[in-house]
């Protein structure tokens, strides 16, 4: 890919920036108003792990406008932030309903590493659980909030509200120093997908990538593949099941977020170049298209990104299930130049409107717990994380069965 091409694209870039914003608040330590949970911390390396934080006393139903604890999650970046920050405020709420014996709730967090597009803050958490702690995934870059309760408890609640901070991701193809991954990430990062044909995947690949060496112009090329060739699904639920080989035997590439960027990682993968999901929330509106944003509730506001590895540039974001997305609900035809514009941003671009929780993939719940005992259903292991999960003795089920698992989402921007 010409350097003139990409230049011109970072031009296109700064007349999206945000305007000025004041540096990012600190989260400031208050009195709890009820007992809360304090933070569990993984050592490096550590897969996800239990640990009991049982109370000496019964728990409180969550109060009315109460608060607890702050907790600081996140590796630490310089205290002034660029100006184009923007700091928002998430506020989950969960309730379980129709459900027998113990509830255990799985609730996926904000990724805790700090990069230069996104902060974690902190969280601060309250509810009538009987347990609870935050366990953490290093390899996923994967945090998740686990919460038990008690048999006999009516109404199961928990109260999460975490603090983040964005700014939008660029990619700059002047910059060619950037420090090179750990192995070990990269080596997970080109396992084949589950249950998908890899030589299918190898052939069409190929077939996309041509003759092209360069790495950055492979990803190009495989993402140029892949929004010609997708179609969004507008009968879907969320942002998908991520059934990649169920596209690739059917021979139709319909699907939501988490299916086209799954396909966009499993074709990357199969040509031996680093590439992987990032499941997260869109928590904000777009300044590029309104169908690309959210306000308001966002119980159902999940979206799946993708970003692929070239030496030394790092990994490189792209988003061509937006691409998608706009050509659906904003009626754009072939021919229409904002869709020019649109597809060439996307690849290389994330407009932070939207939260990174994990690139999780093939979710084992059984691995925080040990050797606890789980009820019938609830050992299988889950695509990706970024719906909440319960379980009690009726089995597993997701913030998708409403009947169940209540699940609420309110955002406001504190900043920027």
């Amino acid at each position: 890919m010409k350097r003139r091409r990409f230049l011109a694209a970072t031009a296109i870039f700064s007349l999206l920036a945000s305007t000025p914003a004041v540096a990012v608040n600190k989260v400031a330590a208050r009195k709890p108003a009820v007992r809360t949970a304090p933070k569990t911390t993984a050592r490096p390396g550590q897969k996800l792990a239990y640990k009991n934080n049982a109370r000496k006393s019964p728990a409180k139903p969550l109060a009315a406008g109460s608060e607890a604890q702050p907790v600081r999650t996140a590796l630490t970046l310089p205290e002034e932030p660029p100006e184009q920050w923007r700091t928002y405020e998430i506020t989950s709420q969960i309730s379980v309903q129709k459900v027998r014996g113990r509830v255990r709730v799985w609730l996926p967090l904000a990724q805790y590493k700090d990069s230069v597009w996104q902060r974690s803050l902190g969280h601060r958490w309250d509810g009538n659980f009987e347990t609870a702690g935050i366990y953490r995934d290093p390899t996923a870059e994967m945090e998740v909030f686990v919460a038990e309760w008690k048999e006999g408890v009516a109404n199961p609640q928990l109260r999460m509200v975490s603090q983040v901070a964005t700014q939008d991701r660029h990619f700059d193809i002047t910059r060619r120093n950037v420090a090179a991954e750990r192995t070990a990430v990269l080596r997970s990062c080109l396992q084949p997908l589950n249950g998908v044909s890899e030589e299918a995947l190898r052939h069409l690949a190929e077939r996309a990538v041509g003759r092209v060496k360069d790495p950055v112009a492979q990803g190009k090329a495989i993402y140029d593949w892949v929004v010609d060739n997708t179609v969004r699904d507008p009968l879907g639920s969320g942002c998908g099941s991520g059934n990649v080989a169920a596209m690739i035997e059917g021979g139709r590439f319909s699907g939501r977020s988490a299916d086209i960027a799954l396909l966009f990682v499993g074709l990357c993968r199969s040509i031996g170049m680093p590439a992987r999901p990032v499941f997260g929330l869109r928590v904000d509106s777009s300044r590029l298209f309104s169908s690309l944003g959210r306000n308001g509730e966002l119980a159902q506001a999940q979206h799946c990104r993708a970003e692929f590895y070239a030496p030394g540039y790092g990994w490189i974001p792209v988003d061509p299930s937006d691409v998608r997305t706009a050509i659906a609900e904003e009626h754009l035809g072939p021919a229409d130049a904002k869709l020019a514009v649109l597809r060439k941003l996307l690849f290389g671009f994330w407009e932070m409107n939207w939260i990174g929780f994990n690139a999780a993939q093939d979710v084992s719940l059984r691995d925080a717990f040990g050797d606890t005992p789980l009820p019938r259903g609830a050992g299988a292991s889950l695509p990706f994380l970024v719906y909440p999960q319960a379980e009690s003795a009726d089995g597993r089920f997701s913030s998708l069965d409403g009947d169940r698992l209540g699940y609420r989402v309110a955002t406001r921007r504190i900043n920027g």
